[in-house]
């Protein structure tokens, strides 16, 4: 609980985008990182909601005509992060669910850009 409440401590507080906010009404969508999209041709369909969560290293660059082109939020455990900084645009936000006591590790890497 310590090292917890020290990592917290380096994080800055954030909230939901303005514009996400201030819809009155929000279509979320959630894709996984599954496969089940490649060849659905659904790309346009999803990009089409206010909200695209995108789950762990789900693949956008090279299949975006499957599975589209908006990231809203992008939500993963460490070790399912994507690798590639064009899996982070700069407008989306990204969600680390952490559970174990490496996960812990790799945040305070990341926030004090330590190598693990």
């Amino acid at each position: 609980s310590d090292k917890l409440e020290d990592l917290l401590e380096l994080l800055p507080e954030h909230d939901l985008p303005e514009d996400l906010k201030s819809k009155h009404c929000k279509r979320c969508v959630v894709v996984g990182s599954g496969g089940i999209l490649h060849g659905s041709e659904l790309g346009h369909l999803l990009n089409q909601f206010d909200i695209v969560i995108r789950l762990n290293d789900a693949p956008v660059q090279g299949y975006t005509d499957h599975v589209g082109n908006k990231t809203t939020i992008r939500m993963t455990y460490p070790e399912g992060a994507p690798l590639s900084e064009h899996e982070y645009p700069p407008a989306s936000l990204f969600v680390a669910v952490l559970f174990k006591g490496v996960d812990f590790n790799w945040l305070q890497a990341m926030v004090k850009n330590e190598t693990l």
